[in-house]
């Protein structure tokens, strides 16, 4: 059995001890190289001397940084701020993202970094480019290979043949359009990035762009943007068979829930896309795991009724469950109050109220009752622990385990989308479209990624989480059994958070715009 690590890392914490720290990335790791000569950065939030900070600091004033943000108000404090900052280097260029929605944001998370030794490198992550995203919050960070510069011999008309989903030639074709979604903005970049060979990349590229998608109208080899997009890779990826019993558990965990609706329409209509599947077990949708209604009914039919049983079947019953912070996980987080300015969700309403009605079945807290401070990744009795309780979560992942056991995994997302219809898109309007608001990324895995020859039945991989380090071990195949008498691997998931997950009962979930009068363990209060 060859063992091989996640493909995803968390990012280390600042005020934790070493041993809750093995296998993190910082980004002096990702930016400090001094082979860089070009960083095309795409974020929300900057702060440019703490970036520059970062690179190495004999190549801080000749490394080309092009900042892609969304402050495209010229009146904007914020893009006001960036222009002063970055006036101070003349190796720094903002690049303002067309915002054509007030309630969109450019949200995206990535670096696109070119070196000086003809190589390239892709990076998908969860933190804003400022300290406190760095410092004590809990992140992840997808990172490509090196690419080499393609061989000229190629034929660059391939580029434009279909990829199979999850290739490194998909990945780059779906990033290209990604890109060409800035228009003129990001010639240079896209000129750049269809020199490398991205064939060692192995995952799906998940991208949303502000838009207003028609059903059906994405060519054949291209991705779509938002849910639609998800559904595309998702209808890819095979899954075990599920027995009513031991249904397969889909777990979201984010940063922000945004105002989703007094009905569960949305909520459904996405539980639907998440649980897509390539897998024959089951023709059945799947059951909501909130109240219905009749319009969640309305949006299933929605789904149900552009989705063809013959290519897409649908797990049966997935469990669902959301990972988000109470009130009292911030305040006892390492930053106190001040890391719930990143964390949001709003209860004042009586229609937020309505939501939070049918979400609470379903939320499950971020840090377990059990931690103390003397726990220690993996080590609880009866918990398998990722030691991040106390840094509270910036990160969003998405993952579906093979059942609530969480021994195995069939597909992870790490993302910069969170629970939202402006990320993900609406369900379709009275015209077949899907609008989408903000720009966003993000990058699924699987095990048969890993596999050296999908058609090879000999070769059996699996995913499983990992506690504590980002390298499986047979005790992380655990129950599953190993995969003796064939060829195999076991690749890990590095888990932010602990498992099993543990339900609210009458707590609330973190709200940034409610006053907070208990004061932090810093002895402050939140103000709202």
């Amino acid at each position: 059995t060859q063992y091989l690590a996640s493909p995803f890392q968390l990012t280390r914490i600042r005020d934790l001890a070493p041993a809750d720290n093995v296998d993190t990335i910082t980004l002096q790791d990702i930016l400090g190289d001094p082979m860089i000569k070009e960083c095309w950065n795409f974020n929300f939030l900057f702060d440019i001397d703490f970036v520059m900070r970062h690179f190495d600091p004999d190549i801080r004033t000749l490394v080309q940084l092009n900042v892609v943000h969304g402050f495209w108000k010229t009146d904007d404090d914020r893009r006001i701020a960036l222009e002063e900052a970055s006036e101070v280097y003349s190796n720094v260029k903002l690049i303002s993202a067309y915002m054509p929605d007030p309630f969109g944001t450019h949200h995206s998370k990535m670096l696109i970094l070119v070196r000086h030794d003809e190589h390239a490198q892709v990076v998908i992550h969860t933190a804003n480019m400022i300290s406190r995203d760095w410092g004590n919050m809990t992140q992840a960070v997808w990172r490509s290979p090196l690419l080499s510069l393609l061989d000229k011999s190629k034929n660059p008309s391939n580029e434009e043949q279909p990829h199979r989903v999850g290739s490194g030639e998909r990945f780059k074709s779906d990033l290209l359009r990604y890109l060409s979604a800035y228009g003129k903005r990001l010639t240079v970049l896209i000129d750049q990035v269809k020199l490398y060979d991205c064939s060692p990349i192995r995952a799906a590229f998940i991208g949303s762009t502000p838009s207003r998608q028609k059903l059906n109208i994405v060519k054949p080899g291209q991705t779509s943007w938002g849910w639609l997009g998800l559904q595309d890779i998702l209808s890819t990826i095979p899954s075990a068979p599920s027995t009513p019993s031991e249904p397969p558990h889909i777990v979201i965990q984010i940063s922000s829930i945004a105002t989703l609706g007094q009905t569960t329409n949305w909520l459904s209509h996405f539980q639907s896309v998440l649980s897509t599947t390539a897998s024959p077990s089951s023709s059945a949708p799947p059951t909501s795991s909130v109240p219905s209604s009749s319009s969640s009914v309305k949006a299933s039919a929605f789904f149900a009724k552009r989705t063809p049983e013959s290519l897409v079947r649908k797990a049966p019953d997935p469990k669902f469950n959301v990972i988000f912070p109470t009130a009292s996980e911030i305040r006892t987080s390492l930053d106190g109050y001040a890391s719930g300015a990143s964390i949001h969700t709003k209860l004042q309403s009586a229609a937020q109220q309505k939501q939070l009605i049918y979400l609470r079945p379903i939320l499950c807290h971020w840090r377990h009752s059990s931690y103390t401070e003397e726990s220690k990744p993996g080590q609880e009795v009866g918990i398998r622990s990722a030691g991040r309780g106390p840094a509270a979560p910036h990160i969003k992942t998405y993952i579906r385990f093979k059942d609530e056991s969480g021994q195995e995994i069939d597909w992870a997302m790490l993302t910069s989308a969170n629970l939202s219809k402006q990320a993900w898109g609406d369900v379709e309007n009275k015209n077949g479209e899907v609008w989408i608001q903000s720009w966003e990324t993000g990058v699924v895995v699987w095990p048969g990624l890993f596999s050296e020859d999908e058609a090879k039945d000999s070769e059996i991989v699996k995913m499983v989480p990992t506690f504590g380090t980002d390298m499986p071990s047979e005790d992380s195949v655990g129950a599953q059994g190993g995969i003796e008498g064939k060829e195999g691997k076991v690749v890990g998931l590095r888990m932010p958070y602990d498992l099993p997950l543990e339900s609210y009962k009458d707590e609330v979930p973190w709200c940034a715009t409610a006053r907070h009068m208990e004061p932090d363990w810093k002895g402050k209060m939140w103000k709202g």
